[in-house]
This record gives C-alpha cells, sequence and structure tokens, in this order.
C-alpha cells in the first residue's frame, strides 16, 4: 500500500526501512547512539561498522551524555542504499512531563532540517517512538500529520518525505487520519 499527498512531496508506504533508497533515512535512535532493538538494531546491523563509528564519535565530541530527545544528527549510512542516516531520539510516552506530542514533533522537523542544511532531495522516516517507546500509534500519527502539514503547507522547500511502516495495517491506519485530501493526493 502506497499513498502520495502534497502533490507527491509525501508518500506514505509499507516496506523496510533499512531498504529505502533515499539520500537520508531516519534511526529512531536511544539517546546513547550506540545501537538497540527494533529499527535502530536494523539500521545498526545492515549498515555496518561506519555508523556504530560514527555515532561513538558524536558521543565523544558533541553529545557525552547522550542525544536529547527530540534533537538529531547526521552520520555516513555505511552499507545502506541510502547516503546518511539521521539519528532522532522520540519521546517515552509519558515520560516527558506532558511534552511529548512537542518532543516527537521536534524528531521530525529537526530531522528534516539537517537534510536541508545537508542539501539532500529525499528523507525517510520509519515510525518514531511508537514501538517500545510506547507513544500510542494514533496519536504519534496526529501529531505526525500535523508536523508535516505545517512544513509543507508553509511553502518551506521541504525535501520529498517518505514514512516507511513496517505493516499494512499501521500504513492503512496512518492513512486514514489524513487531513483533508486535495486533488493532488492518490492513493497507489
Amino acid at each position: 500500500m502506497q499513498a502520495e499527498f502534497y502533490g507527491g512531496r509525501l508518500i506514505v508506504k509499507t516496506g523496510d526501512i533499512t531498504a529505502e533508497n533515499a539520500d537520508a533515512i531516519v534511526n529512531a535512535a536511544n539517546s546513547t547512539l550506540l545501537g538497540g532493538g527494533g529499527v535502530d538494531g536494523a539500521i545498526h546491523s545492515k549498515g555496518g561498522p561506519a555508523i556504530l563509528a560514527a555515532c561513538r564519535r558524536i558521543r565523544r565530541e558533541q553529545f557525552p551524555d547522550g542525544l536529547p530527545t527530540g534533537k538529531a544528527v547526521i552520520t555516513t549510512a555505511g552499507d545502506l542504499p541510502a547516503r546518511f542516516v539521521i539519528h532522532t531520539v522520540g519521546p517515552i510516552y509519558g515520560s516527558n512531563g506532558g511534552r511529548d506530542a512537542d518532543l516527537l514533533a521536534d524528531c521530525y522537523r529537526n530531522s528534516i532540517t539537517l537534510a536541508i542544511e545537508h542539501g539532500l532531495s529525499s528523507i525517510a522516516f520509519p515510525s518514531i517512538s511508537t514501538g517500545v517507546f510506547g507513544y500510542p500509534k494514533p496519536e504519534a500519527a496526529k501529531v505526525v500529520w500535523r508536523t508535516l502539514d505545517e512544513g509543507f503547507s508553509g511553502g518551506s522547500g521541504w525535501p520529498e518525505v517518505r514514512l516507511v511502516f513496517f505493516s499494512p495495517t499501521d500504513t492503512a491506519a496512518f492513512i486514514s487520519i489524513a487531513p483533508t485530501p486535495n486533488p493532488a493526493d492518490r492513493m497507489i
């Protein structure tokens, strides 16, 4: 299943984030940046040791206490088809004094900002914080739609954004709460 929004500038699809041939894929990382489970583990495993080496350098030189929630950093993609990996730490649901939605939105905005700063034309996201970090998928979807709608509607010059869901059920659920469709939107 796949759908396009904002004249094809946003693609929502089912797939494997590690197989995306985009300028950058986003890693739903933990604050250590040293790998973990889920998407984080898959990216580190399939990308090879170059990603871990770059993350260790970032920890040493920029974030010795770990990457703060909502922030983003960029590294090589190692052996992945993407050129870069943008690592961002999503909020652990219910652990941020009511700031979960703001922090989740920051993950998307800060990752896209890094892509723009590096002249990238495409970026692919997994569903940030909806796995072991416990963010309810319907609530996360509303935050993501609101954040992307603000960016695309604001004429920000954003790159192509892909939202890559692991399951067709999650893809369909995300698409079902899309803002009011416009004539440029289409299901593929």
